[in-house]
């Protein structure tokens, strides 16, 4: 199983009045670069976050969102803080007494002196949120590796296809190479011929040139190299996992050597093939870049 690095995933959670949407989105990148975006509240989560999403992708660029919902949420509680507002009363009350004042206090009066009354922040239930944003995480993350595969599977088929066009390429190059030999060897005695104007030829000579023209044309080593970079790249798609930086290493390879087989060639069809050959080769490593 191979997995594409484009994909997206979904996953909401409602529990009671809290609703956890989790949407995940990834494209190709060389590394894995985890970009996370949700409400400041559940920052505290984010290394958590991070550490979940290793289970399921190694590479690629992914783009995660969080939203919070939590109708019945009191972030905020209002404290009464008896022993102050008492406080305040016994010394009003001693002020009233000592200047011969009216007093006049009343509950409305008192409650507006500092700290009274005050605003005290609930403590947040981080397990009770972090079991439902897991939930939520984990969906998403099923779905995402799930459009991963599918679209895996497409191009493992599709690049499969192409290494099979390659090999005809390849099986032209090498049946016409050695023709193309023959094809000198004989040019180059009729030209002796007419130069020497009679049938007596230096056949050590003759072969020696026929010879020197093999090496300097020869692809064999090329043609192997490339036979077996081709089955390598088949049997690391039907092996799958996380294959794309070995699959573009030997990709790169293959280029390589086609690129030698085109220096060597003075031949149009093959030169013709090569080029068909090279078109392929950059299709094949233009969406192996996409494969984890």
């Amino acid at each position: 199983m191979i997995k594409s690095m484009t994909g997206f995933g979904r996953g909401e959670i409602s529990e009671g009045q809290r609703k956890y949407t989790v949407e995940i989105k990834a494209v190709n990148h060389r590394y894995l670069d985890v970009s996370v975006k949700m409400p400041k509240k559940l920052n505290f989560f984010e290394a958590s976050i991070r550490g979940l999403l290793k289970d399921y992708v190694q590479r690629g660029k992914v783009d995660l969102y969080i939203t919070y919902e939590d109708l019945s949420e009191q972030t905020v509680s209002v404290k009464y803080n008896a022993d102050v507002a008492a406080s305040y009363l016994k010394y009003l009350r001693e002020m009233s007494e000592t200047f011969s004042l009216e007093d006049d206090v009343r509950v409305s009066t008192l409650s507006r002196y500092p700290e009274v009354f005050s605003m005290e922040e609930q403590e947040i239930d981080e397990a009770g949120i972090w079991k439902d944003l897991e939930r939520a995480l984990r969906m998403a993350a099923e779905a995402f590796v799930e459009s991963r595969v599918k679209e895996g599977e497409n191009l493992k088929r599709d690049l499969l296809d192409k290494l099979e066009g390659m090999l005809l390429h390849v099986a032209y190059i090498e049946d016409n190479s050695q023709k193309i030999i023959e094809e000198y060897k004989e040019k180059l005695q009729a030209k002796v011929r007419d130069l020497m104007e009679d049938s007596r030829i230096d056949e050590g000579r003759l072969l020696m040139e026929v010879t020197l023209f093999a090496d300097k044309i020869c692809v064999d080593e090329e043609i192997v190299r490339l036979k077996s970079h081709i089955e390598m790249v088949k049997n690391t798609l039907l092996a799958g996992g996380s294959i794309g930086r070995k699959l573009d290493f030997i990709v790169q390879e293959m280029n390589r050597e086609a690129n030698t087989i085109l220096s060597k060639t003075t031949d149009l069809e093959i030169s013709n093939r090569g080029i068909e050959l090279k078109t392929e080769i950059e299709k094949v490593r233009e969406q192996i870049q996409n494969i984890e």
